[in-house]
């Protein structure tokens, strides 16, 4: 019996045999590819196209380059002292461009062995025509389709099927048998469906739509649609026709309806996060604070700083000052500059908490149990903040780039769910159960519902309540500074961004129950659905927005107290 050991030494030296192979096979597809490319520069204008198609059979990613430096007239022909004919394309080379022969991947040189200098200005670049470029552009489809990145494969693959061309089908057929993607074998089978709904057999016309059917194909509802009304095909073709179409309609409307639902949630968490912190210090202290808006302003202006900080820096010009914020200037596409959002969020956090803090203690403190007249203050301040941010930032929004990781989407049954709405979905969860967690479980906590429940009772019993107030509002101020940062992923910012979500922001609290977390999220995620909801249905936000508040006011007017009304040291005392 063979021992252990030697069965894996077998095994690593058959894989690393079969790695070579494979690395053996593919350098003799580039070759082969870079010879036939060379073939078809050199041959005649009759003979080029067709070459150029032939070598859609022998797929090599070497292939696209060439084709389109040969597009944009950078293939040259370098006439050898012997008579020999060389294609080569420049390549870029630090301080200029070297050749490099077309047919081997080499550089250029000269019968000394030297390289060939080429001055680009006085060569002539190997001419292209109409046909030619159909053919290539023909070619490097198909060689799409045996591109490493699964995306890419399932764009060629539909590309060639809504050409309906019946030529593709067997290039299809053969591509289905190699691939191991799932969803790109699913998208090999709906291409030759509507390839196949252009065959004059009927059969073929409805075993296609009932492939359609079955995968809910989006892109060929339109061809689906035109089927179904075409009179002149047979009743059967036009009722599988007319099936398929129901189908795909009830998919869209469902794709539509879980991403409206999807952008709903994404807008919920947002509001959740700025009434958060407006909903503590608004259950805990009674102060209606107008300049809560403009606090959650601050966190997207420190991510702002801090993006600008690793890059090149920023220059600013407060009160005609100027002032120039140096930047440690990591590239823009490294891993330490796209982390830059990761160490924006503790900066967004603290500076909004600092802002509170000062305006706690120079503004709020002087107007507990004055409702009225802490409405007029903060909404000064709000005003005065707002200033301040165009004497510092300028007029103009802040312009803050996602990292490269919160860009792009995925899609899940066609709804497509973009990275930076997840992550605000994510981190919203976790600011959510960290509060619950602090309120709850933490000696912070007990002290801030007890002196939410009864402040003078908490006050004989030894809690410092000043410090609590100042305390909280810090929290909360640096909760709304966190959805500042947020909002910077999904939206902008400017000196007037906190105006547009500090009434929503009230409206949260007011429905939910002041004070209450639970009704403050049910609130948030009710109220950012219903808007996506309305404004998607009547196709005019400003319709939408209307009829939300509509809503709200009625609600209000059955259930005064909110959703989940508190007992505490509110307006009412």
């Amino acid at each position: 019996m063979m021992r252990p050991y030697v069965q894996r030494s077998l095994c690593l030296v058959a894989a690393m045999a079969m790695t070579f192979a494979s690395l053996v096979q593919a350098d003799e597809s580039e070759s082969s590819a870079r010879q036939s490319a060379a073939r078809a520069i050199l041959a005649s204008e009759s003979e080029q196209a067709m070459i150029v198609q032939d070598m859609a059979a022998n797929p090599s990613p070497i292939l696209g380059p060439i084709f389109e430096a040969w597009q944009r007239s950078q293939v040259y022909i370098y006439e050898a002292p012997d008579g020999a004919r060389i294609p080569f394309m420049l390549m870029p080379d630090g301080s200029g461009s070297k050749a490099v022969r077309i047919d081997n991947g080499e550089p250029l040189v000269g019968p000394n062995g030297a390289p060939v200098v080429v001055d680009e200005a006085t060569m002539k670049p190997v001419e292209t025509f109409a046909k030619l470029r159909r053919a290539m552009r023909s070619t490097m489809d198909l060689l799409a389709l045996a591109d490493p990145a699964p995306a890419t494969r399932q764009s060629a693959i539909l590309k060639l099927g809504m050409k309906q061309s019946p030529e593709a089908l067997p290039i299809l057929n053969a591509r289905l048998a190699r691939e191991q993607d799932k969803a790109v074998k699913n998208g090999i089978l709906d291409a030759i469906a509507i390839i196949n709904l252009a065959s004059p057999d009927p059969k073929m016309q409805i075993d296609a739509l009932n492939q359609l059917k079955k995968s809910n194909s989006v892109p060929s509802r339109e061809l689906v649609a035109k089927m179904a009304a075409d009179e002149k095909l047979s009743p059967k073709v036009r009722a599988a026709a007319a099936s398929t179409l129901k189908a795909i309609d009830n998919h869209l409307f469902w794709v539509d309806f879980f991403g409206t639902m999807f952008r709903g949630v994404s807008l919920g968490s947002v509001l959740l996060v700025v009434a958060l912190g407006l909903a503590i210090t608004f259950g805990l202290m009674g102060v209606i604070n107008m300049a809560h808006g403009e606090i959650m302003v601050v966190g997207g202006y420190a991510t702002y700083l801090v993006q600008c900080i690793f890059g090149t820096g920023v220059a600013l010009a407060p009160f005609g000052i100027s002032v120039n914020i140096p930047g440690f200037g990591f590239d823009s596409n490294s891993g330490i500059y796209q982390s830059y959002f990761l160490f924006a969020l503790p900066v967004a956090f603290f500076s909004a908490a600092a802002v509170g803090v000062l305006l706690e203690r120079g503004v709020i403190q002087f107007l507990y149990r004055r409702p009225l007249e802490s409405l007029l203050a903060t909404w000064g301040v709000s005003l005065v903040m707002q200033q301040l941010f165009r004497l510092i930032f300028g007029p103009a929004n802040a312009p803050v780039y996602s990292p490269a990781w919160l860009l792009g989407s995925f899609s899940v049954g066609d709804v497509i769910m973009n990275y930076n709405r997840v992550f605000v979905i994510i981190f919203a969860v976790a600011i959510v159960v960290g509060t619950s967690l602090l309120l709850a479980k933490t000696p912070v906590g007990l002290l801030i519902r007890a002196v939410m429940q009864d402040r003078t009772t908490a006050a004989c019993m030894g809690v410092r309540t000043r410090k609590v107030n100042t305390l909280t509002f810090a929290f909360g101020s640096g909760l709304a500074g966190l959805a500042g940062a947020f909002l910077s992923q999904i939206g902008n910012i400017g000196p007037s961004t906190g105006q547009t979500y500090i009434v929503d922001s009230f409206m949260v609290v007011v429905v939910g129950g002041v004070g209450n977390l639970i009704g403050t999220v049910i609130s948030a995620l009710g109220i950012g659905t219903l808007d996506q909801i309305l404004q998607t249905g009547l196709r005019n936000p400003v319709i939408g927005k209307v009829l939300v508040l509509v809503g709200i006011i009625l609600f209000l007017q059955w259930k005064p107290s909110g959703l989940f009304a508190t007992k505490g040291r509110g307006l009412e005392n």
